[in-house]
């Protein structure tokens, strides 16, 4: 007997054991059937906590910790901030563009000769030594003008140089010469009158006061009034007969003369507008205005006055 219940027991465990594990596997499949839901979509933010599922032993599976850490897909990392870019500075306009000042072109440079209209201080210089020379000329003013040119001419003339009334290198040598005419009468107050160099010179006591630029008969034929004339300058010496003090209208109609001053017939000393550095006039001896009245009302030279023309 006793080994018959052995044998029972046994058949029972091979009965039993079969249950058991088929209870098992239903049970480990009942338990896995919440793994087959469909996954969470990753936008969820919550933590989720799966319900419990029991296991035989009473513990709980690794996958059913009661807190779950969310995977790094479900929560998004923030994204990083840009970093603050500098915007280029605008590129300047054609109006706001300064071009570098230009350089300044250099002064021109003066002129190596000096002619009439020209100004400054070397004229100035030019004016001072003709009249320290004693041709006739005003007070030094800078201003290279029509008298100025008379006095350059009457010194090209003394120099027996070219009369372009130009102050080159030969007038301008002729200038630091210190070159004047030399009279030719020794004694009392006398008007030459070269005819060569057609200058006038006042002359005291056998020295030369003042050189005035002239211009004497050109030596041609003309006609006045029917009669017909040769524009000649007697040479010789004279004296101041009549003058008029104002413009005189010349007898033979042959223009306007300025203060005369006759020394034979109808030829005179007389004041013009007109006085170029050769022989022009119809026989009378030109000179500028401005020196017929210094003649007149600073030298002197009064009726009987000696004129000597050579």
């Amino acid at each position: 007997m006793p080994a018959r219940k052995g044998g029972h027991r046994a058949g029972l465990l091979r009965v039993v054991a079969p249950a058991v594990v088929a209870l098992l596997v239903l049970t480990g499949c009942q338990a896995g059937l919440p793994d087959m839901e469909p996954a969470r979509t990753p936008s969820a933010t919550a933590e989720t906590t799966p319900e419990p599922t029991s296991d035989p032993t009473g513990e709980p599976s690794p996958s059913q910790t009661p807190t779950q850490e969310p995977t790094p897909a479900e929560t998004p990392e923030p994204a990083p901030e840009p970093e603050p870019t500098q915007e280029p500075e605008p590129a300047p306009t054609p109006e706001e563009t300064t071009p570098p000042p230009a350089a300044e072109p250099p002064p021109p440079a003066e002129p190596a000769e000096l002619e009439r209209g020209a100004e400054g201080d070397r004229v100035v210089a030019l004016q001072a030594r003709l009249a320290e020379l004693g041709y006739f000329i005003g007070a030094p003013d800078g201003d290279f003008g029509p008298g100025t040119q008379q006095a350059v001419w009457a010194l090209q003339k003394a120099a027996g140089i070219s009369r372009d009334g130009v102050v080159g290198p030969a007038t301008q040598s002729a200038l630091d010469q210190g070159v004047r005419p030399q009279p030719q009468t020794g004694s009392g107050k006398v008007i030459e009158i070269d005819l060569d160099r057609q200058l006038l010179l006042a002359v005291e006591d056998g020295r030369v006061v003042t050189v005035i630029n002239a211009s004497s008969g050109n030596g041609e034929q003309f006609e006045a009034k029917g009669r017909t004339y040769r524009a000649g300058t007697p040479r010789g010496t004279f004296q101041v007969g009549r003058q008029v003090d104002a413009n005189y209208e010349s007898s033979l109609e042959l223009g306007s003369m300025w203060r005369p001053k006759f020394f034979t017939g109808g030829i005179a000393v007389h004041g013009s507008g007109s006085i170029p550095p050769w022989p022009a006039s119809h026989g009378c001896i030109r000179v500028a205005n401005s020196a017929m009245n210094w003649i007149w009302d600073t030298w002197g030279a009064p009726p009987g006055t000696t004129v000597v023309v050579y």
